[in-house]
């Protein structure tokens, strides 16, 4: 019997963390065999070139003007009903419940409960939108109704449990990182073009909106600054970018800081600095920091929703209270003054990434979910991490 499935998978295929894991998922499965299909409004930008094994579905949605706005829901879910018909698909695993685990649902109505349908929850469809009691209804039919649901971390899962009332069972399934592109790099060229020999490199990697803090980084920096030769760099975009600018400004700090908007290849990036900062309000995981941690760097960051399950602090980071910049800049200070403890750090989190995050352990923990809901033997696939 063919043990390799027919997989389709949604996300939002421009920049953030579902997007990365739900296009990286989908390559690590073709590499297995499995027959892959994206079904999205864009080619998921983490995609790249043609690979064996996977399809893309463009969803597009006609502007009839009947409707004040353009349907997308409607449209997606027909597609993936289309898709599922044609290709004959075992199942649908979407990202976010809103609104691909609902136009699961409607595309499951419309093929017949042959079609599964996994649900990955990452975050914000529950830390926000399930927030908003005209939803909540919707975001709790969208759990109820799929084959699987699984979240980024545990703590995401008490608060789904919480906020939904939510009774079925849901698999802890963390966040992965493939430890092929994820390595420290030599990036000591790219780093003599933003600080000298005797600098220490901060990061803070986001798409700066509030949840970030990205003015909290700034304060950090600030104080870490003042006792220790270093320069702050930014990586993305987002709507804070104007407010930061203004706090750098304001406190004269312009020729230490460094905007380098997107970037694609972020193991690369991240290779230049000695701390990440996370010190986020809220964060169902926190996929940066795990990245980060690959290449060999550990995180300041805060205690909010996922981030101590990724980063140990003491070991392979320091987490502080949310808002608490002090505490921040003292372990900040600590980490780039002791190149023993930083080194001790450093290879804490080469090992905790590549060994409990690693992509092959993650990916099979996926393929049996896969397997359990549509009844079917789990082959014998035993990851190697290390």
């Amino acid at each position: 019997m063919d043990k390799k499935l027919k997989i389709g998978i949604t996300c939002y295929p421009s920049l953030g963390g579902s997007g990365v894991v739900a296009t990286e998922l989908g390559k690590l499965l073709a590499e297995q065999g499995h027959q892959v299909h994206f079904i999205a409004n864009s080619i998921p930008f983490r995609l790249g070139t043609f690979q064996k094994n996977i399809f893309y579905h463009e969803v597009e949605v006609n502007d009839y003007y009947v409707f004040r706005y353009p349907p997308y829901d409607l449209s997606l879910a027909t597609k993936m009903a289309q898709v599922a018909k044609s290709q004959q698909l075992d199942l649908l695993h979407v990202h976010y419940a809103v609104p691909h685990a609902v136009c699961a649902f409607l595309a499951k109505q419309m093929v017949g409960d042959g079609l599964k349908v996994v649900t990955t929850l990452h975050g914000t469809d529950i830390t926000v939108l399930a927030q908003d009691e005209s939803l909540k209804d919707l975001i709790r039919l969208a759990i109820n109704e799929s084959d699987a649901v699984t979240a980024v971390s545990q703590d995401l899962i008490r608060e789904t449990v919480e906020l939904l009332d939510i009774q079925r069972p849901i698999d802890l399934t963390y966040n992965f990182i493939d430890k092929r592109i994820y390595y420290p790099r030599d990036a000591a060229s790219l780093r003599r073009d933003f600080a000298a020999p005797e600098e220490k490199i901060l990061m803070h990697i986001s798409n700066f909106r509030p949840v970030k803090r990205t003015q909290d980084v700034v304060e950090v920096f600030r104080q870490v600054q003042e006792q220790v030769p270093a320069k702050l760099l930014f990586v993305g975009e987002g709507p804070d970018l104007p407010k930061m600018q203004w706090k750098i400004n304001d406190l004269g700090l312009n020729d230490k800081v460094h905007f380098l908007g997107k970037q694609d290849d972020i193991a690369q990036v991240i290779s230049m600095a000695d701390v990440l900062m996370l010190p986020s309000e809220k964060e169902s995981f926190g996929l940066v920091a795990l990245e980060a941690m690959a290449c060999g760097v550990p995180t300041i960051g805060s205690r909010a929703g996922g981030i101590p399950e990724l980063v140990l602090h003491g070991k392979t980071g320091f987490l502080s209270a949310i808002g608490d910049t002090q505490s921040m800049a003292e372990n900040t200070i600590r980490l780039l003054t002791d190149d023993r403890l930083a080194a001790e750090f450093r290879e804490a989190c080469l090992q905790r990434a590549h060994h409990d995050f690693c992509n092959d352990a993650i990916r099979h923990e996926y393929e049996q979910i896969y397997y359990r809901v549509l009844g079917r033997e789990v082959p014998n696939l035993k990851p190697v991490c290390g």
